[in-house]
Order: structure tokens, then sequence, then C-alpha cells
């Protein structure tokens, strides 16, 4: 058995305490930016999220995404030797022990299902939405986690994804596009005044991210160790870069820096960045924030020219920055910084950009799909929304018989 390297283990240790931290960090992001009324329904998604997502991780999700590639259909989905995290006490993976190595990656499930709650926010009944991820977490993403990490068919062509750029933000984006158009837009939406109730709550949110995510992108190398610290570089350099771009493009259009700006360009470097941290200079990295923030800025007027309520804005930012960070992954991976990885456009490997688009297209596709066909079965089952009165008085007292906020 190999031996456990007790820094490393250390590292992966606070690594997986960062990303669940990104949770509640999300919780607050998500949480400011509806109204009053809704603010712990909101808050309750991806708090609720932690909870079920664990147990489902431990009990299945884990093996169907790293348990082995073997039989005719281990291109696609883990085999079951893990069920119940069976096996898994004392047994390692690379320097750290497998359990460290398992609720990393559980921390991962967790904030992908709740990443897809902005889409629907304010409009779903809880009881729909928890049907709706527990199945999601078990249908879609540990399939895809497997395909892109665990030895799967995306992983034996060579697409590259250092932290989740496809299995993450792109499958959550597909997900939250078909909820929102099948739980519909808001009542109101379009003339009703739907301003963030707490700004300063979602800036709080997007630093926590911002925070959280080193453990994200840096922990995903899964050992304290140079490309460790490459990815760290690579996150920061890039989050910053994008609130540069998303600013500046914003005070040209409006004539105003905005703070939700900033906290929605920051976050949108960090989607654009994820899929090549491990993979990519400090130059590139600012190059992908760049590009990244400024494509997000327009991203989020999608929603307007196809007409579907995205209420917080999780197509236009983590959709389209997790494509266009896992095709720029393609244009500037370069094996100098990562050995494990490939060359890409710029380092004369054209081909790799091939695999890049065959992954973000699969995984659109695949998630879009699956949880266009689930919203629809639990919409026909228990139904989505709740009563268009108990949606006028707020789900927080609807769905959870309590208020935010006692003045």
């Amino acid at each position: 058995m190999p031996a456990i390297d007790f820094g490393d283990t250390a590292f992966i240790l606070m690594s997986a305490a960062l990303v669940l931290f990104m949770t509640p960090g999300l919780a607050l992001f998500y949480g400011g930016l509806v109204r009053s009324k809704n603010v712990l329904s909101t808050t309750m998604h991806s708090f609720f999220a932690m909870g079920i997502i664990s147990v489902i991780w431990a009990v299945v999700g884990y093996t169907i995404a790293f348990g082995g590639s073997d039989g005719p259909l281990g291109a696609f989905i883990g085999s079951f030797e893990h069920v119940g995290l069976a096996g898994v006490v004392g047994d390692v993976t690379g320097t750290i022990p497998t359990p460290v190595f398992a609720m990393f990656q559980g921390m991962f499930a967790i904030i992908t299902a709740a990443l897809i709650t902005g889409a629907f926010a304010e409009r779903i009944k809880f009881s729909a939405y928890a049907i709706f991820i527990a199945l999601w977490s078990i249908l879609v993403y540990s399939p895809l986690a497997h395909w892109v990490w665990g030895g799967g068919w995306l992983m034996q062509r060579g697409a590259l994804d250092f932290a989740g750029g496809t299995v993450v933000h792109i499958a959550s984006a597909a997900a939250a596009l078909a909820g929102a158009v099948v739980v519909g837009k808001r009542k109101g939406y379009g003339t009703a005044n739907f301003q963030p109730h707490n700004l300063p709550m979602t800036v709080l949110g997007a630093g926590i991210l911002w925070f959280g995510w080193f453990g994200f992108n840096a922990g995903s190398a899964l050992a304290a160790n140079e490309l460790a610290g490459t990815a760290f570089m690579a996150t920061h350099l890039s989050a910053s870069a994008a609130m540069l771009s998303w600013l500046a493009l914003e005070k040209y259009q409006h004539g105003k820096a905005t703070t939700l700006g900033a906290a929605s360009g920051a976050v949108a470097g960090l989607v654009g960045i994820t899929p090549a941290a491990g993979f990519v200079g400090p130059m590139a990295a600012i190059a992908i924030g760049l590009v990244t923030g400024a494509l997000c800025f327009f991203g989020i007027s999608l929603k307007n020219r196809f007409g579907f309520d995205d209420s917080l804005d999780v197509v236009g930012i983590h959709g389209v920055g997790g494509t266009v960070g896992a095709l720029l992954t393609g244009v500037f991976a370069t094996v100098a910084v990562n050995e494990a990885g490939a060359n890409g456009l710029l380092a004369g490997n054209a081909s790799l950009m091939l695999e890049q688009l065959i992954g973000v297209v699969a995984t659109i596709a695949f998630s879009f799909v699956i949880s266009f066909g689930l919203f629809k079965a639990i919409d026909v089952v228990i139904g989505l929304r709740p009563e268009e009165a108990e949606e006028e008085i707020g789900l927080d007292q609807s769905e959870h018989a309590e208020t935010g906020y006692v003045l």
C-alpha cells in the first residue's frame, strides 16, 4: 500500500473544509440577491444540500463517480464496489487516505447541486427541490464526475478539467436552464421590482466563495506541492482580472461600477479558471479572467434575449464562464505547468480544442436532458410551484413558517 503523506493529508483536509465553506458562502451570495420575503428559503436551498447530498454521496454517489471503470458500462458509471463507502476506510488514494479523498470530492457534489437553485429561486416548493437535487446528484453529477475524473470516456479521450468546469459549472448551468424553463417565470417578472434586498450579504458571500475557491482549485492537486501553488496563483489572478473586465464594461455601458458587478465579475473569473487552474501559467490565468469576465457580463443578458427567468444568473455566469474556461483550457494548457495534462493550441496541439468542445457539448446535453425530464416528472407527481397566493407572501412563510427579518 502506498505511504500516506501527512502534509498532503492535512492540506486536503483543509481544502475539503474550504470547499464545504463555499456552500454557506453561496447561500449568502444568493440570499442577498432575492427579495427579503424569500431570503430564508433561498439560503435553505444551499444549507439543505449540505445534508442530503452528503448522505447520498456516501451511500451511492461516490461509487458511481469513482468506482472501477471495468465492465461494459465502465466508461459511463463506476462499479458499485464502494456502495455505502465500502472498502474506503483503510485504503489510500495517491498519498492521502481514501476517506479524505472521498469527502473532498463529496464537497464538490454539494455545491454543484446548490448552484442550480439560483435559476428558480423565489418560486419552487421545497419538497420539489429536495427530490430534484437528490435524483440529480445520482443521475447526473456522479456519472459526469466518473466521465471526467473517475476513468470514464471523457478522461480516456484526454479532455482536461482540473477542478470542475464541466462537472460543476456547465452541468449545474444546464440543469438551471432546464429548471428555469420548466418551473416558469416568477410572478410579476418583467413588471414587479426584483431588486436585491441585501447587497452587503451578497458581497460577503462572494468573498467567502473566493476564499473557499482556493481549496476548490488548489486542493484539486491532491497534494501540498508546486502544482497546488500554481493552481492557487491562477485562481486568484483570474478572479482579479475578471472583476476588472466586468467593471470596465459596466462603467462603459451604464456609467457606474457597482458592488454587485465586482462580486459577479470575481465569481465569473473563478468559474472560468476552474477547469484550467492546474494546467496554465499566471499570464494565461489573467487572460482567461479578462475574457471570462467580459463574456459573462454579456452572458447575463441571454435570459432577456431568449425569454427565460434565470433569477440569479446561473446560466449567464456558470454556464458561459464554465464553457469559456473549458475551451480556453484547450488554448492555454501546457505540460510545462502540469506534465499529467496536455499541450493546448498555443503549444502546438490543436486537437485538445476538439476534446474540450466534445466535453462541453456532452455535458450540456446530458445534464439538460436528464434535468428537464426530472423537473417534468416531479411537476406531474407533486407539482413544482407553490400556490400563487403562497408565492405572493413569500416562500419563507409559506414553505418554512419563518421570517428572515423581525423589525
